[in-house]
């Protein structure tokens, strides 16, 4: 029993000490925002490493997950004679939470261990310190451009994932199942509101915050060399995937 009361407090020990680094860093990274140099180029880059190579996960996420959902739903919907529904309710499922938070969790499997990844590399070979010593901020350097890209460029992805999980549905309802797709695409955009796709943005970019925030974390606290950089890559994708998923419930009732 004292095991068992150690090992949870330890636990939760770890998760407030985690949770405060990730506010601090949050903290310091806006404070860094009032003032130059902005690095622009490192911007760019990390949009293009998050956003554009993040598409392939994304297209097969987003179709396949649209397929799925609207199969299911047609079984469920077809005993009861009601498959004129199965489009909008793919519709608002799709928007307001499959591709959202199915597409965060990839990309925080993705980009946020290959953040944590690169700065623990950095942090045990000693490259953060020479920033240091050049004058160069850590935080402004490696962190604000990271959180800037993350943030922008997961609800782009997640826009596309929304087109690409309707159009996944529409396979199985129409080619799958011989429905009208005029019926289909009729109940969809009947269905869809404005409000549903901004819930699902509004959800990315917050949980782009959170892939950032604690994949650079993770990477700016790593020590014990390779093996050190590879525990700091698993909690960064741990901590984030369930910081999405914790998140999302809060989101989802304020969203509402």
């Amino acid at each position: 029993m004292k095991g068992l009361i150690e090992g949870i407090g330890g636990f939760v020990v770890e998760v407030l000490e985690e949770t405060g680094r990730t506010g601090m860093l949050l903290l310091q990274s806006i404070a860094t925002l009032r003032r130059p140099p902005y690095y622009i180029r490192v911007l760019f880059e990390q949009m293009l490493e998050v956003g554009v190579r993040s598409i392939p996960i994304v297209v097969v996420t987003a179709v396949f997950s649209g397929a799925v959902f609207a199969l299911q739903t047609w079984e469920g919907f077809e005993s009861y004679g009601t498959t004129s529904f199965v489009g909008p309710v793919v519709a608002m499922a799709i928007t307001r939470e499959m591709v959202p938070v199915l597409t965060s969790l990839m990309v925080s499997g993705r980009a946020g261990g290959a953040m944590a990844a690169e700065i623990g590399t950095m942090v045990v070979t000693e490259q953060v310190d020479a920033l240091r010593t050049m004058a160069v901020d850590p935080v402004e350097y490696l962190v604000v451009p990271r959180i800037l890209a993350t943030v922008f460029m997961l609800p782009v992805t997640v826009l596309i994932g929304d087109m690409l999980g309707l159009w996944g549905g529409s396979l199985v309802v129409v080619n799958l199942h011989g429905s009208s797709p005029t019926a289909y695409w009729d109940g969809v955009w009947g269905a869809l509101a404005l409000r549903d796709l901004n819930s699902g943005l509004i959800k990315a970019a917050v949980f782009g915050l959170l892939i950032a925030l604690f994949g650079c974390q993770n990477g700016f606290h790593t020590s014990g060399g390779a093996q050190g950089v590879g525990r700091a890559t698993t909690r960064a994708v741990v901590s984030g995937s369930m910081s999405i998923l914790i998140t999302n419930f809060f989101l989802t009732k304020i969203l509402l």
